[in-house]
């Protein structure tokens, strides 16, 4: 017999505590989601005390209230991020806190709002954030991502149907893609990041130079960091705790040399990025750099993110996702980051993740950055990768390694 919805959205918070962020006993954890995901966020609290948590914080926020911050607030305001809030949040993780966000706003939500406006407020926001952020982009945390949908974003996945249709029908497709609707599913999980390792294990036994995509509209040649690792599958955080930081994943990743990227890539999805859905991304790189870039869609917000710092306009993640992926199966084109990235291959503009790094702790920022790591305020992935794209692999000795062919693993 079918499970019911409660029965599945309590398995969904099970599996975001037990595998997702793998709460630790005496652990506090920090989460953040919308006024709307509380009953979502309640079961995740049980779960989380169940787990043997010493403190839950709950941080809501609401995306019309942010809306409002946007059509009324001051110029002065739009220029201002409370560096407390994140500095208190820096402080929970580094005394040993977890993280857990949802999101699931909606996509279009500031679709009509000045994008300097959007662009002053992101950046000013990123800078505060900074400390916070790299003890998730450092990995110092175990740390977990789900979603969970909001009328908005329902009704620009599926625009056709009612309102309470668009949210069943997304929620399904949620659980399909959190693998849910499995027998069991954290025993499913468990067994996909297992699967997603193989891959990961095949990549770095390569040892590679660069990974070259070929497409419509895509030649784009992707040189890595010199001590590269690929990873998929579980994350290992720094404080000793496997995680799945991503529900759902589908990727295999790994850091881009700063320096060594050439070519043309054209986007496969449209991206949601800063409440507006943007649509036909065309780049084009040079030693590392964007140096033209346009889209059919959102083109000035674009543009604005390249400006966000000298860091944003090159690559800190490249990855692989073949297109029979759960995600991508689902049919759905989610308008959602943490779901789209993992339907298609993609790339990743501004900060990489120290865990790609072999020897990253050891290393001071100039050997970072002579190894190809990049920085940057930002982290945007966008998707390159479909049915008609093939990546190949280039040794260090030129030998050319097919690895995905039509958007499948050949191997």
């Amino acid at each position: 017999m079918p499970r019911s919805f409660e029965e599945n959205l309590a398995l969904y918070a099970k599996l975001a505590i037990k595998h997702g962020v793998n709460l630790q006993l005496d652990q506090e954890l920090i989460m953040t989601a919308d006024i709307n995901d509380a009953p979502l966020v309640r079961l995740l609290v049980k779960e989380a005390y169940q787990a043997g948590a010493k403190n839950v914080a709950v941080m809501f926020n609401d995306e019309i209230s942010s809306l409002i911050r946007y059509q009324e607030a001051s110029s002065n305001a739009i220029g201002y991020a409370p560096q407390w809030f994140y500095d208190s949040i820096a402080r929970a993780y580094s005394e040993g806190a977890a993280r857990l966000a949802i999101t699931g706003s909606n996509p279009a939500l500031l679709r009509d709002i000045d994008p300097d406006k959007i662009a002053t407020s992101s950046k000013v926001n990123a800078v505060a954030s900074k400390e916070m952020m790299e003890y998730i982009g450092e990995f110092k945390v175990n740390w977990n991502i789900i979603g969970s949908p909001s009328a908005g974003w329902a009704k620009q996945v599926f625009p056709d149907l009612s309102e309470a249709e668009a949210i069943s029908k997304l929620w399904d497709a949620i659980f399909v893609t959190a693998r849910v609707n499995e027998e069991d599913p954290l025993a499913a999980w468990e067994q996909h990041c297992n699967n997603l390792e193989i891959h990961q294990n095949h990549l770095n036994s390569l040892n590679l130079d660069s990974v070259r995509f070929r497409g419509p509209g895509t030649d784009l040649t992707v040189g890595l960091a010199e001590g590269h690792i690929w990873v998929g599958g579980w994350g290992y955080a720094k404080n000793g705790v496997r995680c799945a930081a991503n529900i759902p994943t589908e990727e295999v990743f790994t850091m881009p040399h700063r320096a060594r990227v050439n070519g043309v890539a054209s986007s496969t999805k449209t991206l949601s990025l800063r409440g507006q859905i943007l649509e036909g991304i065309e780049v084009e790189f040079k030693d590392g750099k964007v140096v033209k870039a346009s889209a059919k869609k959102g083109e000035e917000t674009f543009l604005k993110l390249l400006e966000s710092d000298e860091g944003a306009s090159h690559l800190g993640e490249v990855a692989l996702v073949p297109n029979s992926s759960a995600v991508s199966k689902a049919g759905v084109v989610f308008h959602n980051t943490l779901y789209d990235e993992n339907a298609a291959c993609h790339i990743a503009m501004g900060r990489c993740y120290s865990e790609n790094l072999k020897g990253w702790d050891d290393m001071s920022e100039d050997q970072r950055t002579e190894a190809g790591a990049n920085d940057s305020i930002i982290h945007v992935d966008w998707m390159i990768g479909s049915a008609e794209v093939d990546v190949d692999g280039i040794t260090k000795d030129g030998k050319t390694v097919p690895i995905l062919k039509a958007g499948e693993w050949v191997s």
